[in-house]
């Protein structure tokens, strides 16, 4: 730079000190510390006035905008760049943040514009700065961002999957007026956050329940954490449950292990087999429900968590209670929301449309082709007394779709202690002396019997079974199709 261009720029930056700064009253001192600051950092920044006045502009600025600081400093922002929009921010005294704006060199940036104003509500400042000068630069970070995103949302339904819960009210077949009933009530639960307390018969549903319970309520988004009370050794519940902190007994981890129910912090705990859950540990748990708050194994402190309660039995509580083997507390703290879900035998209606739901489900499972069954099969499941309930027909459909070879289950695919208990039931012919039996009708019955016996004796060995009722085996054949067994 030659002597006329230094002392022309001292010239520039005297009028400056002299006239504009002085006349906006701005500490000169203040300029130079944000020239100081700003100039060392690829930070593209603008102060204005409230007459447009620019008092400063970094020089990252100034070079994008191709003119030299000294040339834009003192100037109006409309001289050095005419499409901005810096008046109409300062008269509307409202920001633009993060607006795409096109300048009158031909770049497009990505800028603040963010009017400052007094006591009194007036905008005596403006300031500007260019985040991205480089569109495409800017597309990038988006697109970047778009993928970290997606992968958030990826992990979280990994995570979801791992400690969520699977099933919704879709997933609970039937209509029958008792599962609707069920199903109704569960709805209504899902919209408070209440304990809730679910009880039904063994394989019945009741973790379909509580699984929907929790994915209908505002806690879906968060953990599901199943425990089986009945299943966690006695010396172990309590480190289970609430964790401990490193050297609490001998052979913990290094580091300590973090409890149930701090995982399932925000969301829901499911404790199956709630009536097996020792009276120690009964007491812990009221705690818990009380006090919201947890305490690990040799920790004196306490933590709070956020957790709701769903717990389930196949038990009768209350008969618990009476026997002191459950704490009358706890079962009401427990029991704010009940459900109870039908046994299967209270929802015979639904038989059909479980069983088809079922044949798919474990088809699918098992890789075989089997779509149906018999109208007589059907009939047997009506038939059924179901002490295990929606479980024991699952285990009896998988049994028959392993034996079936085409694609409808029948009779013969069905465990014989069904079709024995179908069987029309024997007549005693000593039952009412007024009364002539039929013939034909107590003999088919008593050979069903006879026959279904020898099956279930022999295993279901034909060829055994004819040998020792002392018939042929085709007569066994055709005593088989005749009676649909």
């Amino acid at each position: 730079m030659n002597q006329w261009s230094v002392e022309k720029d001292n010239e520039t930056t005297k009028n400056l000190e002299t006239n504009q700064i002085k006349d906006i009253h701005v500490d000169r001192n203040v300029i130079n510390v944000l020239d100081s600051i700003f100039d060392r950092i690829p930070v593209s920044i603008i102060l204005i006035d409230d007459t447009s006045k620019i008092l400063m502009i970094s020089q990252s600025f100034a070079d994008f905008l191709g003119v030299t600081k000294q040339e834009a400093t003192g100037k109006t922002v409309e001289e050095i760049n005419r499409n901005t929009r810096f008046p109409y921010v300062m008269k509307r005294k409202q920001s633009e943040i993060a607006w795409k704006h096109t300048f009158q060199n031909g770049e497009t940036a990505i800028v603040h514009r963010i009017p400052i104003l007094n006591r009194k509500g007036e905008s005596k400042y403006g300031f500007g700065m260019v985040l991205f000068d480089n569109i495409e630069e800017f597309k990038h970070v988006i697109e970047k961002n778009e993928l970290l995103t997606n992968e958030l949302l990826h992990y979280k339904k990994v995570l979801k999957k791992i400690q969520g819960a699977h099933y919704s009210w879709e997933r609970i077949i039937g209509d029958s007026g008792t599962i609707r009933e069920a199903k109704h009530l569960g709805k209504k639960t899902s919209e408070t956050d209440s304990t809730v307390l679910i009880t039904g018969e063994s394989g019945t549903g009741k973790e379909l329940f509580a699984h929907a319970v929790h994915n209908d309520s505002k806690r879906q988004d968060f953990p599901f954490i199943k425990v089986n009370c009945g299943a966690i050794p006695y010396e172990l519940m309590e480190s289970e449950l609430f964790g401990y902190r490193e050297g609490a007994f001998t052979g913990s981890k290094k580091g300590g292990q973090i409890g149930k129910f701090e995982l399932a912090d925000k969301g829901s705990i499911f404790l199956d087999e709630i009536g097996d859950l020792p009276m120690n540990m009964q007491v812990k748990l009221l705690r818990v429900i009380q006090e919201k708050e947890i305490q690990k194994l040799g920790d004196i402190g306490t933590k709070k968590v956020d957790v709701r309660i769903i717990a389930a039995t196949n038990k009768n509580l209350k008969e618990q209670v009476k026997k002191n083997l459950f704490r009358e507390d706890l079962y009401y703290r427990l029991n704010v929301m009940s459900i109870e879900v039908p046994s299967l035998k209270q929802r015979i209606s639904d038989i059909e449309k479980l069983s088809e739901h079922l044949i798919k489900k474990i088809s699918r499972q098992l890789g075989k082709y089997v779509t149906g069954i018999s109208k007589e099969a059907l009939n047997v499941l009506s038939n059924h007394s179901w002490p295990g309930n929606v479980r024991e027909l699952e285990n009896v459909l998988e049994r028959a779709i392993n034996l079936c070879d085409n694609e409808e289950i029948q009779l013969n695919h069905f465990p014989l202690y069904l079709l024995e208990e179908t069987a029309a039931p024997e007549i005693s012919v000593s039952s009412d002396d007024t009364v002539i039996p039929d013939f034909k009708k107590s003999v088919e019955t008593m050979e069903k019997k006879i026959i279904l016996k020898a099956l279930r004796i022999t295993n279901g060995n034909k060829v055994r079974a004819a040998e020792e009722m002392g018939i042929s085996r085709s007569s066994l054949y055709d005593k088989i199709r005749l009676y649909n067994l």
